[in-house]
């Protein structure tokens, strides 16, 4: 378990509502994004008693579009952010930033207070851009990188999606090779995964979503790893790729279940065997977030079963897998009097593999097909 905590701090405002999109997010005006920024401080401080003596090794801003917010507002929640929480030095402080809204107040703001950046480009194909719901074009995204860099940014995250209506495997190549043009330090590829509630999932339920076909999808997947093995990026995680040193440090506490607190409309947290997310509700978070209690929401104290599938579901999304010696530290538990014959069932099927030395972690094959394995970990 690491020692620091975490922060997420989630901005819920967009340009637009994209089509595939179920994040908690929505287009705003600027008066409310000022009542939120208010609001987020108030939250901020209401927790700076209780955490003061954690070291915070790691902040993320997410959304929504964390850079539609006016820089005075993000410029003061940063002040605030230092003057509540002991921040470490050498803090990985990532900020997620949209194409098309790198502007010079900004581009000042990241220069001062941000270390890695993620840029939701999601594909260099115009027509797939538009028929996402994207505000920006490839060009656009190309200048966002080069502004990036000339803020002093060189921790950089590209975010693309695979599996896109009428997306080919040559499309898809073609949007690896550019981002690769780009030189960036971290690749996010995610497949798109059409949820119930969007735009998408009514198209499909209509039959006017022309997705790829299964084999498609899963020989860009392939295509993926070999295509970004090749130029020096090591698969650290399901989705996450990333040159030697710049593998997301925020992230990886997500998945070997460090601590973290969230900090904003509908943000979850894990603290003290406990897991919560703040209200959904606009306005109740508005009115409430100077008390935290009031605004908390599924409050789950988590008992021994769900950390033992936590720490199998979560570890072994990871490609270096988990270690017996972890779990027995984590539970005084034997990995092997737990899960023994799970393992050997999955190490059977080709779908999980053992070092030797008390390390397992998925195959490339149980990785395609792993919210199925992953599955096998639940305990009765």
């Amino acid at each position: 378990m690491m020692n620091g905590i975490g922060l997420y701090l989630h901005f819920p405002f967009c340009v637009r509502k994209c089509r595939y999109c179920d994040f908690l997010s929505f287009p705003s005006d600027e008066e409310t994004k000022g009542r939120y920024a208010a609001a987020l401080i108030r939250e901020i401080r209401a927790y700076g008693g209780a955490l003061r003596d954690r070291e915070v090794d790691s902040v993320f801003l997410g959304g929504g579009t964390p850079s539609v917010m006016p820089v005075p507002h993000l410029r003061r929640i940063f002040e605030v952010l230092r003057e509540t929480f002991r921040i470490a030095p050498g803090a990985e402080i990532t900020m997620e930033v949209n194409p098309g809204t790198v502007t010079e107040p900004l581009m000042e703001l990241i220069r001062e207070e941000v270390s890695r950046v993620s840029l939701g480009v999601q594909s260099f194909d115009d027509r797939e851009l538009a028929f996402l719901g994207r505000i920006h074009t490839a060009s656009e995204a190309d200048r966002s990188v080069e502004r990036l860099r000339m803020a002093g940014v060189n921790n950089l995250n590209l975010d693309l999606m695979s599996g896109l209506p009428d997306q080919t495997e040559e499309s898809w190549e073609k949007t690896l090779i550019h981002a690769l043009s780009l030189r960036p330090e971290h690749i996010s590829a995610y497949s798109l995964i059409v949820e119930e509630g969007t735009p998408f999932a009514a198209m499909r339920k209509e039959g006017r979503l022309p997705l790829p076909d299964e084999g498609t999808e899963r020989r860009m997947y392939a295509r993926t790893g070999e295509i970004l093995a090749a130029a020096g990026f090591r698969r650290y995680e399901i989705s996450n790729y990333a040159r030697e040193g710049f593998a997301c440090r925020h992230n990886i506490r997500y998945w070997r279940r460090g601590e973290y607190l969230g900090l904003g409309l509908g943000a979850a947290s894990l603290m003290d065997e406990t897991r919560w997310r703040n209200t959904r509700s606009l306005k109740t978070y508005l009115d409430g977030s100077a008390s935290p209690e009031a605004i908390l929401r599924d409050v789950e104290r988590l008992d021994r079963k769900s950390e033992i599938e936590e720490f199998m579901f979560l570890g072994l999304r990871m490609t270096d897998g988990i270690t017996e010696e972890a779990f027995r530290h984590a539970f005084a538990l034997s990995l092997a009097d737990v899960y023994g014959d799970v393992i050997r069932k999955l190490e059977r099927e080709g779908l999980m593999t053992g070092d030797g030395r008390g390390r397992f972690r998925l195959t490339d094959y149980g990785i395609d097909i792993s919210n199925e394995v992953l599955a096998e970990f639940l305990l009765d």
